[in-house]
């Protein structure tokens, strides 16, 4: 199975059961070798509320995780698995994401096969499926189909102070 089909295929899955734990599937990447690869999983609380994830909380639901994926059986052999929080730089696929991250500074690629793919700006939100950004003070529309890959970039000008 192709790395995107896996990918997808896993995301399905642990959003299932996700829910019954009340833990939110992030992001999933399937990196590496195809014949040892490493599966990533990147968890939050359901509740957007509650504070970020733990480490021991993380560690207390890797279980689930790890059956649900095997219940799955995406690869012929073996596969390494890590699951963690979210993190600074966190990835934003759905379009809830990017309406809950509003406001914060992102990079953005696109699957565009012509003109610019890549933009960091500021995220204004979602309007009628298209992602919506300033980037250098111009506006960007980029239709939520064509987001390759969106995470926020961390602001470390605060910190210290």
């Amino acid at each position: 199975m192709p790395k995107e089909g896996a990918e997808k295929g896993i995301i399905a899955a642990l959003e299932a059961k996700g829910a019954e734990h009340g833990i939110d599937i992030v992001d999933v990447e399937v990196v590496g070798a195809t014949k040892n690869p490493c599966v990533r999983v990147r968890i939050d609380h359901a509740d957007e509320q509650a504070p970020t994830i733990t480490l021991d909380e993380v560690t207390a639901e890797t279980g689930w995780i790890s059956d649900a994926i095997d219940e799955l059986d995406p690869f012929p052999a073996a596969f390494t698995l890590e699951v963690s929080s979210p993190g600074l730089d966190r990835p934003l696929r759905r379009e809830r994401d990017f309406v809950r991250f509003a406001g914060s500074d992102v990079s953005l690629s696109t699957t565009a096969t012509e003109g610019r793919r890549k933009f960091s700006g500021r995220l204004e939100g979602v309007e009628g499926g298209r992602v919506v950004l300033t980037c250098d003070a111009e506006r960007v529309e980029v239709p939520l189909d064509e987001v390759k890959k969106c995470k926020v970039r961390p602001d470390f000008s605060n910190s210290g102070k």
